[in-house]
């Protein structure tokens, strides 16, 4: 893009007056995707018109917006600023639009999760955004990783509250790390274990274990830490993502559960659930939020990734 002229209008509402949607639009894709070409194809405009369209804005505007580079664009301090201010307008306008026109609203965000991080983690996230965002629809599936990957990559889903997944599983997707924690070894209270003072994971062995679905990225974890332990051949009770069944099971038994802390936070802070004070470290797995590299996310997609991140960073801040 040509650098601008200095002094532009000289006019914040001659600005406003010149300026139009199809700016926002094609500022918001650039940012997003990082390239012009990108942002072209998901606009569906000829890559000469997005730079068109850019020159206008700086024009508008009096201030360069981008810096073209061997990767592709970056954003300049002047653009960095006016991204979060163009992401609420045109949030704003959707809400205007579908305040009197319900059919003309945008269809409920999508989002998929894992069931182990539903509760702790997209909940409180959700209730974040409904606070600000009371009319927003949503539309919200668990399943194992590998489904909700599969499903994103599909466009069936718009966003993924998942793991860090293979390399193969993750093309044309983006990743943003939330947050890592190790897996949990949780038990009834009144539990053989749970009245050891110094349990060990090699006590495991003797008893039944309630374990997430081979090929899962915490079944790999958990079965490295039991192998660490010496213990090659499980006594496997139960494989699942449920955790209501998984639940149910370790109250009538002496099953012991390996899951993900924040699958059963709630329940261990209440006494219904007992962690065992076993060294997990090594088993952590990588949380975070996964979409489309080419997709321009929606104002809601963006006010739900920021109050994920505001929920990573409250959970970061409590001790273990």
């Amino acid at each position: 893009m040509e650098n601008p002229p200095a002094g532009g209008l000289g006019s914040r509402q001659g600005a406003a007056h010149r300026l139009r949607l199809r700016h926002l639009h094609c500022f918001l894709a650039v940012a997003r995707l990082g390239r012009l070409s990108s942002a072209a194809e998901t606009l569906a405009i000829s890559q000469p018109a997005v730079t068109k369209t850019l020159n206008e804005l700086e024009d508008i505007l009096g201030a360069r917006l981008f810096v073209r580079g061997r990767r592709g664009v970056a954003l300049t301090a002047q653009a960095q600023a006016f991204l979060p201010h163009v992401g609420l307008c045109l949030e704003a306008l959707e809400r205007a639009i579908a305040s009197v026109a319900p059919a003309l609203a945008s269809p409920p965000l999508r989002v998929g999760c894992l069931p182990t991080v539903a509760s702790a983690v997209l909940a409180p996230a959700l209730r974040r955004l409904r606070s600000s965002h009371p009319e927003t629809a949503m539309h919200v599936v668990t399943g194992s990783n590998l489904e909700l990957l599969r499903a994103l990559r599909r466009r069936d889903l718009d966003l993924v509250v998942g793991r860090l997944s293979d390399p193969d599983e993750l093309g044309g997707l983006r990743f943003e790390f939330l947050y890592a924690e190790p897996l949990a070894a949780v038990v009834r209270p009144g539990h053989p274990l749970a009245r050891r003072s110094q349990p060990r994971m090699a006590d495991l062995a003797d008893y039944g274990l309630v374990l997430p679905p081979a090929g899962t990225m915490l079944r790999h974890a958990a079965d490295a830490l039991l192998l660490a332990a010496g213990i090659s051949r499980p006594r496997v009770a139960v494989q699942t993502l449920s955790d209501s069944l998984a639940r149910s099971l370790i109250d009538s038994g002496d099953e012991v559960w390996l899951t993900a802390p924040s699958a059963v936070e709630a329940f261990v802070d209440s006494g219904v659930l007992v962690r065992l004070p076993i060294p997990t470290g090594g088993s952590e797995e990588p949380v975070g939020v996964l979409t489309q590299t080419d997709a321009v996310p929606s104002g809601i997609s963006q006010a739900l990734q920021s109050a994920l991140r505001e929920q990573a960073a409250a959970r970061a801040a409590v001790p273990a």
